[in-house]
């Protein structure tokens, strides 16, 4: 298949024309929309052919689902967990490509295989199926108009030309099916399983696999939608956000948290890089040395992002799930277990649920080994469960060695002083 090549246009501040109001060709990437609060006024229905729960309209206060064949249960939304959404992009695939459509098919089968699905949990875990497309006026509060402009023109392009190679640091390439809890006192973790990932997403274009920041249009959309002013990003994929970091990092309502490998790609978020202007103190970088693990992660969480969080007092949070920092990711060199992902997924519920009645959402980010990154996301669901990890199931300690436990003392050390922790 001939690969075309697409050139963000260069930005002189002219403004072109707008565009048509929903994106519908990126449907099946962008859901970053993704809105828990209406939920309420929703009713479970289930598909006549492949039998999965969905979420209809509904004008009364409850919701209900049929658990098992001929039985039918009436019960409220507070019942649920976790609700997720399933956008794996299937037409958006290129060969040998490492960010491939295989991704969040694999994690979906084995959160089936794993009995996390409505299938065996009923109303405790929900599949979100009747979701919107992010507008283009969502995407805009993030990206440039003439990135996203130029980019529809690409979508047409590869309809009929094939795949199109975005130009941007990194092997980032765009098909044509690329496309675009306020009120409750215990809402359910939400965790968006979309692909292609976003944080590296640049306003001005495309970046490292990343097409749009799904992370930073979801945080946009719940201070504009929902008035949920401040907003405190974690972002624990093995490489730097750094088109999140940009995104926000003059803004004194959005806390954007970075922890990634020392020197990986794409060599930003260094640790004296804390904001700028009205935005300076909410930008924390840390670099962490190759080889950090699970004792690494729990310090940092316990002595760097608890600190944080709390003195920021957060409306939401939302994270930026990658587990390409797994021992078996062959695009890094962290050795974090699944275990690891089960530890954060807990913690990070906990913290939300004390710092802003519960309210996070995940979103998938990196994960190549599609084994490590199925486990590790299943165990994050269990996580929110409130039931045991079976990582031990999976992971095998002895392919561990020693982590470089002065290098990350030193290292979270020297954030606590720049940051006053």
């Amino acid at each position: 298949m001939e690969l075309q090549t697409f050139r963000p246009p260069s930005f002189t501040g002219n403004v072109l024309s707008l565009m048509k109001h929903h994106v519908c060709k990126w449907r099946s990437h962008n859901q970053s929309g993704m809105d828990l609060t209406f939920l309420r006024d929703r009713r479970f229905g289930k598909h006549p052919t492949c039998g999965r729960k969905y979420l209809t309209k509904s004008n009364e206060g409850s919701v209900s689902c049929s658990l098992n064949e001929g039985n039918n249960q009436d019960f409220k939304l507070s019942d649920a967990r976790v609700i997720y959404s399933v956008a794996p992009a299937m037409g958006h695939n290129q060969e040998s490509h490492p960010e491939s459509h295989f991704r969040v098919p694999a994690i979906v089968t084995t959160l089936e295989e794993m009995e996390l699905t409505s299938k065996f949990r009923g109303s405790e875990i929900i599949e979100l199926q009747n979701y919107k497309p992010a507008s283009v006026d969502d995407v805009a509060n993030v990206h440039e108009r003439a990135y996203v402009s130029g980019l529809e023109k690409a979508m047409d392009r590869a309809s009929q030309q094939g795949i199109v190679v975005i130009e941007g640091s990194g092997p980032t390439y765009a098909t044509a099916t690329v496309s675009t809890s306020k009120s409750s006192l215990d809402p359910p973790m939400g965790f968006a399983l979309i692909r292609p990932p976003g944080h590296h997403a640049i306003p001005k274009g495309p970046m490292g696999f990343c097409v749009f920041g799904n992370v930073a249009i979801a945080a946009r959309y719940a201070q504009r939608v929902h008035g949920l002013k401040r907003v405190f990003i974690i972002d624990f994929d093995v490489h730097h956000g750094n088109g999140t970091n940009d995104a926000f990092y003059d803004d004194p309502d959005i806390f954007f948290l970075s922890t990634h490998q020392d020197g990986s790609y794409p060599g930003t978020g260094k640790i004296h890089e804390v904001g700028h202007g009205d935005g300076e103190g909410t930008t924390l970088n840390l670099p962490l040395p190759g080889g950090s693990g699970d004792i690494a992660m729990r310090t940092v969480f316990d002595e760097v992002i608890v600190p944080c969080a709390q003195r920021f007092k957060p409306d939401i949070i939302l994270v930026s799930a990658g587990y390409d920092g797994h021992v078996l990711d062959p695009l890094a060199g962290l050795q974090f277990t699944t275990g690891t992902f089960y530890m954060l997924a807990a913690n990070i519920k906990q913290l939300a649920k004390e710092l802003c009645g519960g309210r996070c959402v995940f979103f998938l980010e990196g994960g190549y080994n599609l084994k490590s990154l199925s486990y590790s996301v299943a165990d994050s669901f269990r996580a929110f469960l409130g039931e045991p990890s079976v990582a031990s199931e999976f992971d095998n300690p002895a392919i561990l060695f020693e982590e470089p436990s002065t290098k990350v003392k030193q290292a979270i050390q020297r954030v606590k002083h720049i940051h006053s922790l």
